[in-house]
């Protein structure tokens, strides 16, 4: 079989990203500038943030620029969403075995004014945040209390909220020692044999078994410059390659963007953003996400446990392309 060959670069793309590079770097440092002094600079910044969405909306992404936007400083967390969408959040600790992780954290809330059981991916705000909470990236004591919060939407009949954004499971040695790849398929298993619906959000990154831990939904979302895929463009392009910096042919040819994910059937719908990506309008985006997902779970609503768990297990039974000989 033929190798596929790399499509060449678009130069007129090239040539907005450069454009759409440099007016963002004269906003952030107008921005520091304002923050430094004190002065009130937004007689200037209006125009440029403008002249930002409209480039960002003349111009399609390519697949690499939208792994680069599901990255972008300033993009809504996941508990950013939740604070934004959601009312009486109550977040559980621990995993009643071995500690409490901060990448993967949940509880019981009201969602739009439905109660649901949340579970989130939860990458960090600042540098230190980010730290403590490894980028996203959970050990397993992380998909440890997933199970846990999925055995209390189950008892307590609360829907599966889960609104997913890692690289992946955290890769560290201690991790291993703990079990990672056995909780991760522990949290999967538990999460197929809901007796209640089950909502899944990417909303940044989907990374491997990481993300698949908690995305084994009735319904499975992204939001429009999210990707999900087996393994990220850096690593796909460390394996095949023995170099990472061809991530951007990887994820060319990972087919890893909402778009791509749509067309294959692995989500049931993508959900829009506003121009130029959530980071220029977080409030606009969680209004898209609650609205989308909301929606969903009226839907699933209509049908019974019975229904929830054949759909779920018929949903991912029927994902991918094969043939018998």
């Amino acid at each position: 079989m033929s190798k596929p060959v790399p499509t060449p670069p678009d130069h007129a793309a090239s040539s907005a990203q450069h454009s759409i590079d440099q007016l963002q770097d004269r906003i952030r440092d107008l921005e520091q500038t304002a923050h430094d002094t004190g002065q009130n600079l937004d007689l200037a910044l209006g125009p440029l943030r403008e002249q930002l969405q409209e480039l960002h909306s003349q111009k399609l992404p390519s697949r690499w620029e939208r792994v680069q936007l599901a990255r972008t400083a300033g993009r809504p967390t996941a508990l950013d969403y939740a604070e934004w969408i959601c009312t009486d959040f109550v977040e559980l600790h621990g995993d009643r075995v071995y500690g409490d992780d901060q990448a993967l954290i949940g509880g019981p809330a009201y969602w739009q004014g439905r109660r649901v059981m949340l579970l989130l991916q939860q990458k960090g705000r600042d540098t230190k945040d980010k730290i403590k909470r490894r980028f996203g990236s959970a050990n397993p004591e992380g998909y440890r209390k997933a199970v846990r919060l999925m055995d209390l939407a189950d008892k307590f009949g609360l829907p599966v909220v889960a609104l997913i954004d890692t690289q992946g499971a955290y890769p560290g040695l201690e991790a291993e020692e703990r079990g990672q790849g056995w909780a991760i398929a522990e949290s999967i298993q538990r999460m197929s044999r809901l007796k209640v619906p089950a909502v899944c959000a990417v909303i940044g990154e989907g990374g491997s078994g990481g993300a698949l831990a908690i995305g084994i939904g009735n319904r499975v979302l992204i939001m429009e410059n999210a990707w999900y895929s087996v393994i990220s463009p850096e690593g796909a392009a460390s394996i095949i390659w023995k170099d990472a910096s061809k991530a951007p042919t990887a994820a060319e040819a990972l087919k890893l963007t909402a778009p791509d994910l749509l067309a294959l059937g692995i989500v049931e719908e993508v959900i829009a953003e506003p121009a130029g990506g959530a980071h220029l309008n977080p409030q606009q985006a969680a209004h898209n996400l609650g609205q989308v997902v909301s929606r969903h779970l009226d839907e699933l609503a209509q049908q019974s446990p019975e229904q929830w768990q054949q759909g779920r297990a018929e949903r991912f039974r029927k994902l991918g392309a094969f043939e018998e000989r």
